[in-house]
């Protein structure tokens, strides 16, 4: 079972500061919480703007979008997917977005590749025509779902079919503050020794505040020091439509019932500190809304998280987050039974207390470091279950290799001094430079092309450039091989790894065997000379692994070589005694670990066998070669190459991701190396589901090649990286190759073709 990579890179799209509302302070303090959860997370922030507005938002902010423009949707899609993210994390609210019920989001969610994770703010019971479109599809769409309250997953499950299993419930956030007396704040507004009820929030008329302004004449009565404090900025909706006429109405409201002087209004969108500080300051909270259906509130969640005595009518969430005596509930539209239940409170500190110590203890799964750590793991599980829309679902195995008809993937990564390591996208990153690992490979497969008749002078033009790298590599004075090089042409060490000294050989052996240039062959026999006796020192099993394909190709042109046909025989040898000690029960393979490029130490044993006649070692290279293939076997029967993710697990099946093109190529050649010692139908087989992963045949059903011979870097658990960096070019056009020779073998045995394609 695979381990989901952590995510890294996020997508965050909502409502953002200085737009004044809940959405936007929620998606800022979201933020701020995953990054603090994770310091090397990055998030680029997608702020919605409503129309006729313009916003100074933060440097956080990278994009925006117009609300009510179509096309920046589209736009923002092909920004996210260039940016390739490993989630998008969306802030969802009926009236943020545009279109009928805010559908132009599904725009933008439609053409996204990563995987989707929605919080849905407002979870509707009885949605009109167009609200139902619109989020049965963003719910289609969206890998994972977010509501902040049990209740919200009911009403997902019941009301719209969406499974479990895709629901995940993570409270709305709060910050961590200390449990603090209401006195400590109270003179910071000028209200020592007043008793203070608040209620906090967007004014509108479905807060119900009328009802607790009538139940201020019977609470004042028993509690002249009382004070109601009515926090927030009137709905910007409600301005919009009628400016502050609401407020004069309950000011208005205040005065017929003679407690306007026990009523104190502050009409201020207030930041979070300032919140923070009245909520402290107050001895109870009262939220009076007027409707039972409201999945969310950020303010009641505020209030329980920071200890306060609260009150309020039953809404859903109010239900779930003051059951088991955290609060008290009262009737809706019910100022009688708001009065009874606050003065009662304001009666019985005992009790007041009581509920605070609930409420504070209850909100410590609140805050936002909780909070942050449930959406970093919604995410990754996201990821682990994305399966992106565009994947190929149908494709056969036996599919036409495609023809390399151009070399323009590989030309583009070799300069003057080499080929370039990696790339951005399909542009060449120089800031990784050259080595020689990459170079070499480049040297064999312009070799092999050039053979082909494939445009035989752009290939001459990279055979001389990569060969000389070669020969730049081997530094004469030390005897040994260096890999790294920056972009200065300064080699960053004075000896190179193993495994790069084996593909030096390697590489050096393939050209002897394949070119017909006559030139090129004393260079390439002139430096083998010079490297062949300093190769001895290899001790790594792949390094002599490439070393003896590398020689298995000089000795097919010199056969008389002793000193290469001593070093065959003892790397292999010492590969086969590796093998013989490391296997068991369930486990054939020649080290208690994978690791990368495995399917070259069987494919060595499989070589070095024949060529030295030597039956056992190549019958158990080939038995290692059958288990690996099958433990490289995925759902369906895909090739699914050992994931990076494996490396240095011991005796553990392997993981599946991240999957490297280089994988496949290895194991259509040591396929095609089985297929040349046994004529077994089996291994045309098992070399055509690994290329076909390469065509979309894998875990992911996307394809991994690109028109002009390119390779993207990897099959990541939900997407494909889409770097095209050396290696994998170079691995799918050495995969194309291996698949026409054996193709050619294949027609020697025509009954051979189609039980390899059935």
């Amino acid at each position: 079972m695979h381990v989901t990579p952590p995510v890294r890179h996020i997508a965050l799209i909502g409502n953002y500061p200085p737009r004044k509302c809940g959405i936007a302070t929620f998606t800022a303090d979201l933020s701020a919480a995953l990054t603090q959860a994770d310091p090397a997370l990055e998030i680029r922030t997608f702020a919605m703007t409503e129309p006729g507005q313009e916003y100074g938002y933060p440097a956080e902010v990278n994009y925006e979008i117009a609300q009510d423009d179509p096309e920046n949707y589209r736009a923002a899609a092909e920004h996210i997917n260039a940016m390739n993210p490993d989630a998008v994390l969306i802030q969802h609210e009926f009236g943020i977005f545009g279109g009928p019920s805010g559908e132009y989001l599904l725009s933008l969610t439609e053409r996204l590749r990563s995987p989707i994770v929605t919080t849905l703010h407002t979870v509707l019971t009885e949605p009109q025509p167009d609200q139902r479109r619109v989020m049965e599809r963003l719910a289609a769409q969206s890998d994972r779902l977010v509501v902040m309250a049990e209740k919200g997953r009911a009403i997902l499950t019941e009301r719209w079919d969406i499974p479990e299993s895709r629901i995940a419930v993570i409270p709305h956030g709060i910050p961590d503050l200390p449990f603090l007396d209401p006195a400590f704040q109270k003179h910071h507004f000028g209200l020592e020794g007043r008793k203070i009820i608040l209620t906090f929030g967007l004014l509108s008329p479905n807060k119900g505040i009328k009802h607790m302004i009538a139940a201020l004449p019977d609470l004042v009565r028993d509690h002249p020091d009382l004070t109601y404090v009515i926090l927030g900025a009137t709905h910007p909706h409600l301005v919009a439509s009628e400016g502050e006429a609401y407020r004069e109405r309950l000011a208005a409201q205040a005065r017929s019932l003679g407690v306007s002087d026990h009523l104190r209004f502050v009409n201020e969108y207030v930041d979070t500190p300032t919140l923070q500080a009245w909520l402290s300051a107050a001895d109870i909270y009262v939220t009076p809304y007027l409707h039972e259906a409201q999945i969310t509130s950020g303010t009641l969640s505020y209030a329980v998280g920071l200890g306060k005595a609260v009150v309020s009518t039953p809404y859903w969430h109010a239900q779930e987050l003051l059951a088991d005596d955290t609060g008290v509930l009262v009737p809706f539209a019910n100022p009688d039974a708001l009065a009874q239940s606050i003065g009662e409170l304001l009666r019985n500190q005992v009790r007041r207390d009581s509920l605070r110590a609930r409420a504070y203890d209850a909100g410590r799964r609140m805050i936002w470091p909780e909070v942050a750590r449930g959406y970093l793991s919604l995410l990754a599980n996201a990821r682990a279950v994305h399966r992106p829309a565009h994947a190929i679902r149908t494709l056969r195995p036996g599919k036409s290799a495609p023809q390399i008809s151009t070399l323009t993937a590989v030309d583009r990564m070799v300069d003057g001094c080499g080929m370039l390591q990696h790339s951005r996208s399909s542009i060449p990153d120089r800031r990784h430079g050259y080595c020689l690992d990459d170079n070499a490979r480049a040297l064999m497969l312009a070799v092999d092309l050039k053979s082909e008749g494939i445009e035989p002078e752009r290939a001459s033009r990279i055979i001389d450039t990569c060969a000389a790298f070669v020969e730049d590599a081997w530094d004469e004075h030390r005897a040994v091989f260096r890999n790294f090089m920056d972009y200065q042409r300064r080699w960053l060490e004075t000896q190179g790894s193993q495994d790069s000294h084996g593909r030096g050989l390697w590489a050096l052996g393939r050209v002897i065997a394949g070119t017909d240039d006559h030139r090129l062959k004393l260079w390439a026999t002139a430096l083998a000379e010079r490297v062949i006796p300093e190769s001895g020192e290899l001790t790594f099993p792949r390094a002599r692994a490439f070393a003896v394909l590398g020689l298995a190709n000089w000795l097919s042109v010199y056969p008389g070589h002793r000193a290469a046909r001593a070093l065959v025989e003892r790397f292999a040898t010492e590969l086969h005694d590796l093998l013989l000690r490391e296997r068991h029960e369930g486990w054939v393979w020649f080290e208690p670990t994978l690791a990368y490029d495995n399917a070259r130490l069987p494919e060595a044993l499989i070589v070095a066998g024949r060529l030295l006649g030597h039956d056992a070692m190549t019958q158990n290279g080939i038995a290692a070669l059958d288990w690996l293939a099958d433990i490289q076997t995925g759902a369906g029967g895909v090739f699914r190459p050992v994931g990076t993710e494996s490396f240095g697990r011991r005796h553990e099946r392997p993981r599946p991701f991240d999957q490297q093109p280089l994988e496949a190529w290895a194991m259509i050649d040591a396929c095609e190396a089985a297929f040349g010692a046994t004529d077994t139908p089996v291994w045309t087989i098992r070399a055509e589901t690994a290329f076909d992963w390469y065509l979309g045949r894998n875990d992911l059903g996307l394809r991994m090649t690109t028109p002009n011979g390119g390779c993207f870097d990897g099959l990541q658990v939900d997407r494909v990286n889409l770097n095209q960096g050396a290696e994998s070019i170079l691995a799918v056009q050495f995969a194309v190759l291996a698949m026409r020779r054996l193709r050619r073998q294949q027609r020697k045995h025509p009954e051979l073709i189609t039980m390899a394609r059935r």
